[in-house]
């Protein structure tokens, strides 16, 4: 789904009462006793150690839980805690982002990167508002259909926000499984059929349980499990870890690398956005023009941001943020 930067997700989710069991029972799996097991200790070292962030809080809400997913895509919490902070008060409910103009929330979303998640959380707001009264629906098929959310977020949001049991795999979870099951130190680049069997065969059969399995499993992968420096010392489960326990083997794939961004065309977009963003009136090209050296690559990145739909040109050569 993303890079080790979503490094955290939200709450301990409601009662298994909360809602109706949303996994089919032919998909349910009996769970071995030593599973059970894996369960309450990573549970256990959740309710003791879980970061109190304020999507996870009891008074928190949907809204704020699907928020922080859209934000916390390939962008560490820290950064996203103090943008969440003022979304949230600008925006406490889908149907108060809706009424504002798509360019707004571009706006709000500031230098969090990936601005199109902007636009995709303020069309999802607005089918929220027009098609399901305003509340960010309860079922997976629901979330799934909205724009802009897909497999993960439609089950994490199911999951974190209502207790409904679903497999949860972001590149977390899929590490601790990898590590704790498969015994290897990575997953896979991209999510497979063994991933999605492993997960669900650890999946609780209870939805509350699952729920916070969920949670509990992403977040030892962000504070523990961590991709370069896992501190199996401290990890409630470590040993039952296959890694572990096979002597912790390098990773035979290839190297991974960080991602570049100084030269880019991503920087480049990033401060054509920067002075649209600042500017409540339409920006001139000789505005635009004046914060990268190189045209061709400025051109290119505007042309881009243009075709995201994420500004808009107007008459006389001068461009604004989608209206």
């Amino acid at each position: 789904m993303s890079t080790d930067l979503r490094d955290s997700r939200p709450p301990l989710p409601a009662s298994p009462a909360a809602a109706a069991a949303s996994t089919p029972a032919a998909a349910r799996v009996p769970v071995p006793a030593a599973t059970a097991e894996l369960h309450d200790l990573v549970i256990d070292w959740f309710g003791e150690h879980a970061r109190d962030l304020p999507w996870r809080r009891p008074d928190a809400g949907a809204w704020s839980v699907m928020v922080s997913e859209f934000m916390l895509q390939q962008t560490p919490v820290v950064r996203v805690l103090p943008v969440h902070a003022e979304w949230l008060a600008r925006w406490p409910r889908p149907a108060d982002l809706a009424r504002e103009s798509p360019g707004e929330a571009v706006r709000a979303w500031g230098r969090l990167g990936y601005p199109r998640r902007a636009l995709r959380l303020h069309a999802a707001a607005t089918a929220i508002a027009h098609q399901h009264g305003g509340e960010v629906p309860h079922s997976h098929s629901e979330l799934l259909a909205l724009p802009g959310v897909g497999e993960y977020t439609a089950a994490a949001v199911a999951s974190f926000a209502y207790g409904r049991r679903h497999i949860v795999l972001d590149t977390n979870v899929r590490r601790v499984f990898a590590r704790l099951v498969t015994g290897v130190e990575y997953p896979p680049n991209a999510t497979t059929a063994a991933e999605r069997r492993t997960a669900t065969a650890l999946l609780p059969a209870d939805e509350g349980t699952a729920a916070q399995w969920a949670a509990a499993t992403m977040e030892l992968g962000a504070l523990l499990c961590t991709a370069r420096s896992p501190q199996c010392g401290a990890c409630p489960v470590a040993a039952r870890c296959a890694w572990r326990l096979a002597g912790s083997p390098p990773h035979e794939g290839p190297a991974r690398r960080g991602q570049t961004y100084a030269g880019t065309d991503r920087q480049v977009r990033g401060r054509l956005l920067a002075v649209l963003r600042a500017s409540t009136d339409p920006v001139p090209q000789a505005a635009l023009d004046a914060v990268w050296h190189e045209p061709v690559q400025r051109a290119r990145a505007l042309d881009g941001l243009v075709e995201d739909g994420l500004v808009e040109p107007l008459a006389d050569g001068v461009y604004r943020l989608p209206a």
